[in-house]
């Protein structure tokens, strides 16, 4: 309970940078970069690792969109060395989705086209997480592209860091497109 708690601070931290315009203009800085918590820490069986950890965060799923419905199916996972106390993947919508949608427990709004969703714990080499979205968008869009970035994972250094960051077309065919 106090990682979950920890996390969703953190993914706190990362919408307000967002919504009020702080860091460096790219809308997010490190979250939890200055707080010092769970920066840099992996979690093992006998509690949080010290120092740096390596890991590799990826991002998979599939996107669809059809008669003004976007349903996003995102699943994060480790794919190690180290365990991972979580992660937080960035979801940016090129159309905005209709406002006052209700979220999946574990994301937040960070805009109005923009959903942070936070992992618990990633086991290396372990099952991933996942978060299903079924949101309506504003009108009927023949097109939507989403962008999806790891923007916090405890500090560890990623080995493999293009897995993290997919850019998906998703025509409003009603097809699955899968990343």
């Amino acid at each position: 309970m106090r990682v979950m708690h920890r996390a969703m601070m953190v993914v706190s931290a990362a919408a307000m940078a967002v919504v009020t315009g702080a860091g460096s203009g790219s809308g997010v800085e490190a979250p939890g970069a200055g707080v010092g918590e769970g920066v840099g820490q992996g979690v093992s069986e006998h509690g949080p690792q010290q120092g740096p950890v390596e890991a590799d965060v990826a991002h998979h799923g599939h996107v669809s969109l059809w008669g003004g419905r976007l349903a996003v199916r995102l699943s994060t996972g480790n794919h190690g060395p180290s365990d991972l106390a979580g992660a937080t993947a960035r979801l940016a919508f090129s159309e905005p989705p209709a406002a006052g949608q209700r979220l999946p427990a574990g994301c937040l709004w960070g805009g109005d086209r923009v959903v942070y969703c936070q992992s618990g714990p990633l086991r290396a080499d372990g099952q991933d997480s996942e978060f299903r979205l079924d949101l309506r968008t504003v009108g009927d869009p023949a097109e939507v592209s989403m962008d999806i970035t790891t923007v916090w994972n405890g500090g560890a250094e990623d080995l493999n860091p293009d897995n993290d960051k997919h850019h998906v077309l998703v025509p409003a065919t009603g097809d699955l497109y899968i990343y």
